[in-house]
This record gives C-alpha cells, structure tokens and sequence, in this order.
C-alpha cells in the first residue's frame, strides 16, 4: 500500500501480519528479551521488513537498533524510517545521496479517543478539518492528522536531533491532491536548512502524501536531496 504515496526510487517493505518465520540478530534480541509477545512480534517483523528493503538497496541484513530517541540507526549511507500498528508493519528507505529525510506512520483508520485530538492538534488545525469532513464525512481526518504529525516527527528528529511537540507543526491537507505540508513553528528552527525552508526566519515546511484505504490511516514525508545539517541542536526524545 504505501508505494502509493512514495516517490519513485526509495525502498519498502511491509506487512499485514506476523510471519512465523521472522527472526532477530542477537542485538536486536537483547533489545526485546523483556518484552510481552505483542510488542516482540511487531519489533520483530517491522525489522523484517527494514532488511528487506535494506536487501533492495544492495545492502546487507544489519540489525536496526534503536537509538536516540529511540529513532532506528540506520547504515551511514541510508535515510529511512519504521512504522506499526495493528494490522500494519512498513519500511522505508532510502540512499542518503539522495535523500535527507524520511518519515512514515500508519495507524488504524478510526477514531481517536476523546481528548486525543485536542491534545495534539492546534485551534487552526482543528477549524481546517471541520472543512475537511464537511466535504468528505466518510474519512477518519482526526486520525489522519495525528499519522501525518508522527511522520513530520520521525523525518525530523534524525536529521535535526531536535524533538517537536505537536504544537510544533502546522499541518494542512489538500484533500483533492491527497498531500499534506507541515509548517515547522519551533522557537528554534533554522531557516534554511532544509530544502523548502526560507530565510528571514520564516519555519521550514515539509510536504507529504497520505492515504486512507483498507482501514489503515498512513503518511510518509521523503525530503529529497542532503543540505548541510544543522550543528548543536538539542537533543530529546522522538514522538
């Protein structure tokens, strides 16, 4: 499913289910010796699916750990990103000469619980989807806001080693196109570092696709290009 909302040229790999036959590299077992069945099969098959496109790119089965933040670590010569949720496994990479960000999410396409959304999302966000589902009821748009955000985060935290709250992007959605874009409103961003971002200390922006179809809820950010990155950003946790 997700090819659908990627550019050409990046590797995935996904899954509908937990095969019995996935297995992890002894770091990654240690990661996970602690951990109840349900969190060990999600870890294990989305890693799965990271060493099959990982396999795509011509590169061997390393383990993907995770690491700050608890962001994947990926081989220095490849940008990518990890997602899973019931019924969903996903991965996607690609070269680092060729991109600078990647960022993917996939949840259920279904409500978010009460309080989620205001927890999560800005008063401007929540007026542009009263427009949304007056002019397409059928689709969960609360749910998909919270998918975009998490792919906003997960494409810039590695790059940055900056965290974002919610309140730190300003997301819109192009319902006749099926794109998104995320105006970055940090205190702290740096303009320009990014391809889309501008100078004269306006946020940066990052643009995405997304997809509601077969009950699942995805979106997936692919910045291309690797601009200089920003030096002595904080570090903190991922969403």
């Amino acid at each position: 499913m997700i090819e659908r909302i990627l550019p050409a040229g990046l590797a995935y790999a996904e899954a509908f289910d937990d095969p019995v036959d996935a297995t992890l590299h002894p770091e990654e077992e240690a990661v996970v010796r602690n951990a109840v069945d349900s969190r060990r099969r999600e870890f294990t098959t989305v890693r799965m699916c990271a060493r099959r496109a990982l396999a795509d790119l011509g590169l061997p089965p390393v383990p993907v750990l995770p690491g700050e933040g608890g962001a994947p670590r990926w081989p220095e010569e490849v940008v990518g990103s990890l997602t899973h949720c019931t019924g969903y496994r996903g991965a996607v990479l690609g070269r680092a000469t060729e991109y600078a960000m990647i960022g993917i999410d996939a949840e259920p396409h279904a409500p978010l619980p009460e309080g989620i959304l205001e927890a999560t999302s800005l008063a401007t966000e929540r007026s542009h989807l009263r427009l949304l589902a007056a002019a397409d009821p059928g689709t969960h748009w609360d749910r998909l806001l919270f998918c975009m955000k998490e792919a906003v985060f997960k494409a810039w935290f590695p790059f940055t080693g900056q965290a974002l709250g919610f309140e730190d992007a300003d997301i819109t959605v192009d319902l006749a196109e099926s794109t998104f874009s995320a105006r970055i409103l940090a205190p702290d961003v740096l303009p320009g570092v990014l391809p889309g971002g501008s100078g004269g200390g306006h946020p940066a922006r990052l643009d995405g696709r997304w997809l509601a179809h077969g009950g699942l809820a995805l979106a997936a950010i692919a910045v291309p290009g690797r601009p200089a990155r920003a030096s002595g950003g904080p570090s903190a946790p991922s969403a």
